[in-house]
């Protein structure tokens, strides 16, 4: 299960991240001021860790230096309040990944950190193996049991984001964020986030690999093995 920590000293935002991306398969710890953060990130690792500017005891920015001084392998994502772009700059400068302005809604958050751990994940591998499914990042091809399969580019992406994610239930709003950004919620219902899962499980099927896309009823998918 991947693991976020949450670092916000402002109790309504904290509680609602956190119960948001529970509920989106991540195991999540808070934290609301500097000491309490960086004794975390002393004991603990992460996958990716949300950090307020504007926290008590310190800055969310000397909690960037201080991960990158650690060489930590934690995604992070600054949140805060300025929409400054001296802040922004200084942000990624120190090296977090990525930048939100408050107020924002938690379905873009997620989006966020679902990439930038895909990408941490993945960046610079030749190869992604998952049992008999063989993916070339590069080139964007799929191959089951050494044959080649012809996937469309939501299908590629769609199976990107199972496998960066396996074993974790993913929601279908995930899904249709990930895949689609933020024109999902102008569909009407679900049925294109269907239809591109059902060709894609139709095509790993008849190319030879094992069911893995396993449906959850009345929430979402889970990539599995098991």
């Amino acid at each position: 299960m991947m693991k976020l920590l949450i670092i916000e000293d402002e109790v309504s935002l904290r509680d609602s991240i956190q119960q948001y991306m529970e509920t989106q398969g991540y195991l999540c710890e808070t934290a609301g001021n500097f000491n309490e953060a960086m004794d975390k990130i002393d004991f603990y690792d992460y996958d990716c860790i949300l950090v307020d500017i504007g926290i008590p005891m310190g800055s969310g920015l000397d909690i960037v230096k201080e991960l990158k001084g650690m060489k930590s392998k934690a995604g992070i994502i600054i949140i805060s309040a300025r929409d400054a772009v001296d802040d922004k700059i200084i942000g990624l400068q120190l090296g977090s990944d990525d930048y939100l302005t408050k107020p924002f809604h938690l379905s873009e958050l997620n989006a966020r950190v679902a990439a930038i751990i895909r990408r941490r994940h993945f960046d610079g591998e030749e190869k992604i193996l998952f049992n008999e499914i063989e993916i070339h990042p590069a080139a964007k091809s799929v191959k089951v049991n050494d044959g080649y399969l012809e996937v469309t580019q939501k299908e590629y992406d769609l199976l990107i984001y199972f496998i960066s994610n396996k074993g974790r239930v993913i929601t279908k709003s995930a899904l249709a964020q990930h895949i689609w950004g933020d024109h999902y919620d102008q569909a009407a219902s679900y049925d294109f986030l269907y239809t591109h899962i059902k060709n894609l499980r139709k095509k790993l099927i008849e190319s030879g690999a094992a069911d893995y896309i396993k449906t959850i009823y009345g929430t979402g998918y889970k990539f599995t093995d098991n």
